[in-house]
């Protein structure tokens, strides 16, 4: 019997051990597959249960003019997030944030009602909404700092900067063509909580790599230059009571744009309400029959060719001329015998340029038509530029030969027109327009520089210069169509240009409906500057030569008055080893001068908060004068000016939401 309780209790003691034994064996098995072969997906759950990441937009580069001046820049505002399951009460907290937001309240309800861990309830929103936001101090709701897209000019150069999304991606203008260029690589920001759902701890986490790292661009646009076009632009366009405007103001002699103009204007920073047509680019964008500024291009190429010389005289039938079943007229029903080719353009005659087109052919003027670079883009680096419309040859009836001398039946654009013209100012070499001067890194030192680019020589220097010479005539003699456009002591060579606009509802050429243009460069012996004004429409003076020629005239003016020792200020690019360094006769681009204002100047107050601003002021020891709310947008004296009697500074807040 003894024996018998020993044996089962050997028995017991043995599955005992094995029961043990397999269970023990059970759980290292088991703890290794939750420690090594299931470790790191627990750890990524674990991870996102109590970790909260937002990726925040980067902020995009600086765009600079050619002096080193901003046009636009990012500043850092406030956006207000939620975390749902932090909110007890969704009803009561949506009444406070929709009240202090203006939002809609059931909007924001269901936004704080939902199941998950973060949404977004207002982005970049106002100092003073953010002040409120932070006092109410409401469990739940949380503020986080983005990089908010700001032009401290306003209006100045919108339709060249253009504008970017709430997401800060490039959406017109350079912004959009460099948006590769502009942003950065996203930052991400973090939190983590305890089990309760505390937050702990926030960090930001960014990207190391260099290539990540947002550009910034540095413009051939001189904002001075931009800003009196843009002034004179609007004055004309007001006082004719025109539809709009167009102005370019180029470097023959490089393809640098120093202004481009398009009135009516917006502001970038408020773009709500407003339709694309407003922030339409027409200088690149739009077609238009160019009149009489079409008439130096024929005259260049029949020259070139030998077809006609500055002697030669053509009848000009007293005003009318049948062409296959069209007649054609002069402008304001003028009357004129036989004219020399100089005359011709002095006087824009419509016939005598017929004539020489007939006489030079369709094949050889369609030819130069294209040389001029009309019918293709410029390739000017803005988006939206268009070709124009230039019929094949083969397609062309015979009136459209003798039309098309001065202007009508073809259209092109105000940027093709201003880069032709500066082909006959340059020697009869064409040049392709550009904007973009160079790209530069966060230290503002170029990694990247745009030369001038040479499309083609169309027209012999001899040509071209004896072409300049009948174009200064048009603005210089008393009797010339350009008189107005002429400067005191510097010779003007430019052209006039009316053009009637096609009524389509009607099939013809409206007698009401006009563009006036005019198109020149000075000074006429060693041209630094080409200038183009179109006016649309205008209600009063509806002849190139008496509306757009003194917009020139004024432009021209005041250029002059603005660089007296160097009109074009050309710039020198120093080089070493490892990087290069734009050097501007005006101002040096480089991280002392963009970031910081030279003690003996106002300093720059763009883009700051009043509180920001007071501070700065403050550690300069000026009196700040503040009107407005919001982010500063203009002051008085401007930056970088020296101080005055007293040091004193009007400052100009807006909100720009």
């Amino acid at each position: 019997m003894a024996a018998e309780s020993k044996k089962w209790l050997k028995i017991r003691i043995v599955v005992i051990l094995s029961v043990f034994l397999v269970f023990f064996v059970a759980l290292i098995s088991r703890a290794f597959q939750l420690q090594v072969l299931s470790g790191q997906k627990l750890k990524s759950l674990a991870h996102r249960q109590h970790t909260t990441v937002l990726q925040l937009q980067p902020e995009r580069g600086v765009i600079f003019d050619r002096n080193g001046e901003k046009l636009a820049i990012s500043i850092m505002a406030n956006s207000v997030c939620a975390d749902p399951s932090k909110i007890a009460d969704p009803a009561k907290v949506s009444g406070q944030v929709a009240g202090i937001l203006n939002l809609d309240n059931q909007t924001v309800f269901k936004k704080i009602s939902s199941p998950k861990n973060f949404c977004w309830l207002a982005r970049k929103i106002s100092p003073q909404q953010a002040a409120f936001v932070e006092n109410a101090d409401i469990e739940g709701i949380f503020l986080v700092k983005e990089p908010k897209r700001f032009y401290p000019n306003g209006e100045l150069a919108a339709h060249l900067l253009g504008f970017v999304g709430l997401d800060a991606i490039g959406l017109e203008g350079l912004e959009k063509k460099y948006d590769e260029s502009l942003k950065g690589k996203p930052e991400k920001l973090a939190w983590a909580r305890d089990a309760k759902g505390k937050k702990l701890f926030l960090r930001v986490e960014k990207s190391e790599t260099k290539k990540d790292e947002n550009e910034n661009l540095v413009l051939t646009i001189d904002n001075r230059i931009q800003y009196l076009v843009e002034t004179h632009l609007k004055e004309a366009v007001l006082d004719k009571g025109a539809k709009g405007g167009v102005a370019i103001v180029m470097d023959p002699k490089t393809g640098e744009i120093l202004a481009l103009a398009n009135q009516a204007g917006f502001n970038p920073n408020n773009i709500g309400g407003l339709t694309p047509e407003r922030w339409r680019n027409r200088a690149i964008a739009d077609n238009f029959d160019p009149g009489s500024t079409f008439k130096p291009f024929l005259v260049a190429g029949a020259l070139e060719e030998k077809i006609i010389k500055e002697s030669d005289k053509f009848f000009c039938e007293n005003g009318n001329y049948k062409v296959a079943n069209r007649v054609i007229h002069e402008a304001q029903r003028k009357r004129h015998g036989y004219l020399g080719v100089p005359d011709i353009l002095k006087y824009s005659s419509n016939i005598g340029a017929a004539k020489i087109a007939q006489k030079m052919g369709r094949e050889k003027f369609y030819d130069y038509i294209q040389k001029f670079g009309f019918g293709e883009r410029t390739g000017i680096d803005l988006p939206g530029e268009t070709a124009g419309l230039l019929r094949p040859v083969k397609n062309w009836v015979p009136v459209d030969t003798a039309m098309i001398a001065f202007g009508q039946g073809i259209s092109v654009t105000a940027i093709q027109l201003i880069t032709a013209v500066s082909a006959i100012a340059n020697n009869g070499v064409l040049m392709k327009p550009y904007i973009v001067r160079g790209i530069a890194d966060k230290n503002n030192r170029l990694i990247k520089l745009y030369a001038p680019t040479v499309v083609r020589k169309v027209i012999s220097p001899g040509v071209a210069k004896r072409l300049t010479t009948m174009l200064t005539e048009v603005v210089g003699a008393p009797d010339g169509t350009g008189k107005k456009a002429s400067i005191v002591n510097v010779a003007v060579a430019g052209k006039t240009g009316t053009s009637q606009k096609f009524d389509f509802k009607r099939g013809v050429y409206s007698s009401e409906k006009v563009r006036t243009s005019f198109i020149g460069f000075f000074p006429a012996d060693n041209p630094q500057v080409a200038i183009l004004v179109m006016l649309d429409e205008p209600q009063r003076d509806k002849w190139g030569g008496v509306a757009a020629a003194p917009v020139f005239k004024n432009i021209g003016e005041q250029i002059l008055n603005c660089f007296k020792t160097n009109i074009r200020e050309t710039p020198v690019f120093e080089k070493d080893p490892n990087q290069v360094e734009l050097v501007s006769t005006q101002q040096t681009l480089t991280p002392q001068n963009v970031v910081s204002d030279d003690e003996s100047t106002m300093p720059n107050f763009a883009g700051l908060t009043i509180r920001e601003a007071m501070k700065k002021a403050k550690a300069e020891s000026i009196e700040l004068k503040v009107s407005g709310n919001g982010w500063a947008v203009r002051q008085y004296p401007p930056a970088r000016t020296s101080f005055g009697e007293e040091r004193v500074c009007n400052v100009v807040f807006e909100l720009n939401n």
